[in-house]
């Protein structure tokens, strides 16, 4: 999305979850800079991702319904976006 990303991602349980998340924005965000250098510039001493973050986790859901689930935000996303 232009303003936010939707991730399903399994972390094992000797992981935290903001250690993970911390380093998937840390690395993400070098990589776009890397990739694309204009980015750099434009942000100057700003986070290119916000501070904060959502979590939910999953009791007795299977993998498709959350990629269902996943697949429906973007489209529901993408109609709203249509209206602004």
């Amino acid at each position: 999305m232009k303003d936010h990303v939707h991730m399903y991602v399994a972390i094992p349980s000797k992981l935290s979850v903001s250690d993970v998340i911390s380093y998937v924005k840390g690395r993400s965000s070098l990589m776009i800079f890397d990739r694309h250098p204009a980015f750099r510039q434009g942000w100057g001493k700003q986070h290119f991702w916000a501070r904060g973050y959502y979590v939910a986790t999953v009791g007795n859901v299977n993998e498709s319904t959350i990629v269902e689930y996943i697949k429906n935000q973007e489209k529901n996303d993408k109609f709203e976006d249509r209206g602004k």
